[in-house]
């Protein structure tokens, strides 16, 4: 699975994404940095090992150099990425973001002035996605997150389990049974050996990745954390006040169980959930649409939504139309009459899957406990 387009890694290069990583090369004996690619690093006070190292051939993206050390390493046959002045993000980043991050500073601040809002309002400044620095920088960005996903996926964080997304509308509020069944539908898959993917926004994507990460806790403690979020329903008006809140659960539960949402920042007015501990945050819906769908080896479950989950069903499907009968994997509606009724998306996805290999495949189910079972609890 390559998660980060044409550009990945491949077994001829070597990721270098930390100075110890370095450090150990240099100390174990390298003597050449031929399909090494360096990325995001502060080599300040290595000028004597890269000065020692054959460095054709190596990539460096987004590095910091001593003084003259840049020209040399070009004159030597390196290819050199700069660092991009005046953007608010790492294009070069070697790892997935975690909420913290996205959140720095919320305790004293508001969100507007918090990483992910302002990385956000640089992506809609008036011109910005013409300009051939905005979108080169987005671009690289993108791919590094699609590199870091690739990663993660083949982690001991991901080892052994198989991926299930569980999609599902923005609007879903704390406190209500929709939010509850989400969550409770989060924390059976996780609790079953699992990691969750969402798509990384409020609703029911929080609830299955909060669910997810209080897996391990007793089911009273759990019902009372929902509880604790009901007194904040949403994001709107406050996302500073929705964000704090979910912290505060966070706080009290520092070692939650891993899982995954992958949001972007196309979708400003959502921000990104506070309970997934990984998240793979891309500029471009489309490879975010595409890629979350490519991670879910295990399935997918649709909870009731509108537009965006109706898209990410029929998106699955056609993937799963053209497949080969040992690559289908599972789609479950949850919802009868939602998905028969309200939204009549399973009537048209029975008539597409008719004479396919995917035409045993696809679920129809009323409670999560039914969506757990199908696809393979």
């Amino acid at each position: 699975m390559n998660l980060s387009g044409s550009l990945g890694s491949s077994p001829r290069t070597l990721e270098v994404e930390s100075l110890d990583s370095f450090d150990r090369l240099v100390a174990g004996g390298a003597v050449a940095m031929h399909g090494w690619h360096a990325q995001s690093l502060d080599l300040r006070g290595r000028k004597a090992a890269l000065e020692a190292l054959d460095v054709e051939g190596a990539i460096f993206l987004g590095c910091t150099f001593d003084q003259g050390v840049e020209d040399n390493l070009r004159r030597r046959g390196a290819l050199i990425f700069p660092r991009l002045e005046g953007v608010p993000f790492d294009p070069y980043r070697a790892r997935l973001y975690t909420p913290q991050e996205l959140y720095a500073g919320l305790d004293h601040n508001p969100y507007e002035e918090l990483p992910d809002a302002l990385v956000y309002q640089w992506s809609i400044r008036s011109g910005q996605r013409r300009r051939l620095d905005a979108t080169l920088a987005s671009a690289l960005h993108d791919h590094a997150i699609g590199d870091a996903l690739d990663e993660l996926v083949r982690s001991d964080v991901a080892a052994g389990l198989t991926v299930v997304g569980v999609m599902g509308g923005h609007n879903a509020q704390r406190g209500t049974p929709e939010f509850a069944q989400a969550a409770t539908l989060g924390r059976l898959l996780a609790g079953s050996g699992r990691l969750v993917a969402t798509g990384g926004g409020p609703g029911a994507m929080e609830a299955a990745n909060l669910g997810a990460y209080l897996s391990g806790i007793p089911q009273h403690e759990f019902e009372e954390a929902l509880a604790s979020l009901g007194s904040v329903p949403g994001f709107r008006p406050s996302v500073s006040a929705w964000v704090r809140a979910a912290a505060a659960v966070v706080e009290r539960y520092p070692d939650g169980t891993p899982s995954l949402g992958i949001p972007t920042w196309f979708y400003g007015h959502e921000p990104p959930n506070y309970f997934a501990t990984h998240i793979a945050k891309y500029f471009a819906n489309a490879v975010r649409e595409a890629i979350l769908l490519e991670v879910c080896n295990g399935g997918i479950i649709f909870l009731p939504g509108a537009a965006g989950t109706i898209q990410e069903m029929f998106q699955d499907a056609c993937e799963n139309y053209y497949s080969a009968r040992e690559a289908v994997t599972p789609m479950v509606l949850v919802g009868s009459r939602y998905w028969q009724q309200e939204y009549p998306a399973w009537p048209m996805l029975q008539r597409l899957a008719a004479g396919r290999a995917m035409a045993d495949r696809i679920f129809l189910v009323d409670t999560v406990d039914d969506a757990l079972a199908v696809i393979g609890g």
